[in-house]
């Protein structure tokens, strides 16, 4: 059509027109000098732009809000959300997201089960390691220790991301900082590590023998989404990929430094130098993996191709179920 008939034709704006957002500037640009320069936008907003989404920074005037975590705890409660309103966070989203909350919530929700004698929906929250939060279960984690000779435990920082700070032990000499001071005295003053404290840490009983594929450790990647926890209302994408280590896994007690063949995470792995990486960025469209499992292992007698669909939508629906009312 012409741009002269165009103008003569009246049409209603599309509904995207109408929509306001705002962004949070989620993330800072470091320059090669280590100097943090202003706050910049990510692909969030990129792709809210591109829906034809119209930005404000009017503080109540926006259909969606994609905030950083500080907004939901000091201003959420202090506002009023008309039903079109929509963020990104809930208000406890920390209780799934951090490792040592989800943790402690898996485990009290298998004990309500038993309780409530459940044992079927017991068994579904029993998916975790052994895991213990240090410092606080250090004598726990002590004992369950000794219980497995020579086993290989994985340690993670539980407020951090992207494979920072893991490391994996097999000594018990290697948690010596997590140790609480058995010569403590109230009087004594504290030294200036004591006055920061240590940082926290979970503890669990590596899995030493994962299904791997071409010999190396993966892991899934998938994208739910949760709109109501009351009542509980999750929509799970069919998509999703597959993240791959760049390294042979290896068992070998001499290897534990060797995080490329452990962990999976794409902040981890870029740093391979591996051309496949280059070439995959370590990843699989999760139609792949399933593709792979059915060539390599078949279909099973009365399964078709969408049980690990399902599988997983069941294995979801209890860890978000039982997280507190956020």
């Amino acid at each position: 059509m012409s741009e002269y008939f165009r103008k003569l034709i009246k049409r209603d704006p599309p509904p995207a027109a109408n929509i306001r957002f705002r962004c949070a500037k989620l993330h800072r640009v470091t320059d090669a000098a280590g100097n943090s320069k202003d706050s910049e936008y990510n692909t969030i907003y990129d792709v809210l732009k591109s829906r034809g989404w119209k930005e404000t920074d009017v503080d109540t005037e926006w259909h969606i809000f994609w905030c950083d975590k500080d907004w939901i705890h000091s201003a959420f409660d202090k506002m009023h959300l008309d039903p079109h309103q929509h963020v990104n966070h809930f208000l406890n989203h920390q209780e799934l997201t951090r490792k040592d909350l989800l943790v402690k919530n898996m485990k009290r929700m298998r004990r309500q089960c038993e309780k409530d004698g459940r044992p079927a929906d017991a068994s579904k929250y029993n998916i975790c390691p052994v895991t213990f939060v240090l410092p606080q279960e250090y004598s726990m984690f002590v004992e369950e220790f000794k219980k497995w000779t020579g086993s290989t435990w994985i340690m993670k920082p539980i407020g951090r991301s992207q494979g920072s700070g893991i490391f994996l032990i097999n000594k018990l000499a290697q948690t010596q900082q997590w140790k609480p001071r058995q010569d403590w005295n109230p009087s004594q003053p504290k030294t200036e590590d004591e006055e920061a404290g240590v940082e926290a840490y979970i503890a669990q009983k590596y899995v030493e023998s994962p299904l791997l594929i071409g010999g190396k450790k993966f892991d899934m990647r998938l994208y739910v989404c949760v709109t109501s926890y009351h009542p509980l209302t999750v929509y799970m994408h069919r998509g999703g990929f597959c993240r791959f280590s760049m390294t042979r896994y290896s068992s070998d007690k001499n290897d534990l430094n060797d995080l490329g063949s452990h962990l999976t995470n794409v902040a981890v792995q870029k740093h391979s130098g591996k051309a496949a990486y280059k070439r995959t960025g370590a990843k699989w469209d999760v139609h792949n993996l399933k593709s792979y499992l059915l060539t390599t292992a078949g279909c099973p007698s009365g399964m078709d191709t969408s049980y690990i669909q399902r599988e997983t939508q069941k294995w979801l629906t209890p860890e978000i179920h039982q997280s507190p009312w956020v």
